[in-house]
């Protein structure tokens, strides 16, 4: 089994090819680059150095939200665009929970936390039962207070990860009551890896989709849509 796992909810850009059980490729890049000029050069590189074809792809693991509205647009269309010229289904994974599951058998409920901005975050809470991952907390938009009082009721030591962590850490130890971790630069960010991992652990599961059906889960309104709601409320 082969599978592409294409990530681009935030300022990270990462593919990876998974081939069985082995990742052969991956390609991640964490600048100040928009993914339209990233993504398909990475694709195309990472066929190029594993000598594969995209045809022989089982189906195209996509990140898919939530986060940067960008950002997930233009993953969504690159996935699309290949799996309708291929003819190869699409898997959705959840950003959050990708970004959980790269703490595999962690024994700390694990929090993804994405700068949602306005004091929130993209998060979700955890948790592993061997190699079984639980959720304690789906995917949501969430103030950090909130958050919080979440986590301190689990009354569990937590390991914190996500470009929201460089953004709240200050705040969060300050009102923590419970014993908490903040994940290594090697795993404190979303992987294509772990994409095509969780994708290709979907795909068995029949977890697919058709790339015309794909649409990512924003989870929120951009600001862009708030605020001309906003001036069109006020005008009434």
């Amino acid at each position: 089994m082969k599978i592409l796992g294409i990530e681009s909810s935030s300022l990270v850009a990462s593919v990876a090819i998974l081939t069985d059980d082995v990742i052969t490729a991956e390609y991640t890049v964490n600048f100040k680059k928009t993914h339209s000029q990233t993504l398909l050069p990475m694709i195309d590189e990472v066929v190029r150095m594993t000598e594969t074809n995209l045809e022989e792809m089982d189906a195209i693991a996509v990140s898919g939200g939530p986060g940067s509205f960008t950002g997930l647009r233009i993953g969504s269309a690159t996935a699309k665009g290949l799996g309708l010229a291929l003819e190869k289904p699409l898997i959705h994974v959840p950003t959050i929970e990708a970004m959980a599951y790269g703490c595999f058998r962690s024994s700390d409920i694990i929090c993804p936390i994405m700068d949602a901005r306005r004091n929130q975050v993209y998060t979700g809470i955890y948790c592993f039962e061997g190699e079984t991952m639980k959720e304690i907390l789906k995917p949501c938009a969430m103030d950090v207070l909130d958050l919080v009082k979440k986590i301190n009721a689990c009354q569990r030591e937590v390991l914190f990860l996500g470009d929201g962590v460089p953004v709240y850490r200050e705040k969060l130890e300050q009102i923590l009551e419970v014993t908490h971790h903040f994940a290594p630069s090697f795993m404190n960010r979303q992987r294509g890896a772990v994409v095509a991992e969780l994708g290709a652990k979907y795909y068995a599961e029949g977890k697919i989709e058709n790339a015309r059906e794909h649409l990512p889960n924003y989870l929120r309104k951009s600001q862009a849509e708030r605020e001309r709601e906003a001036k069109l409320h006020a005008n009434t």
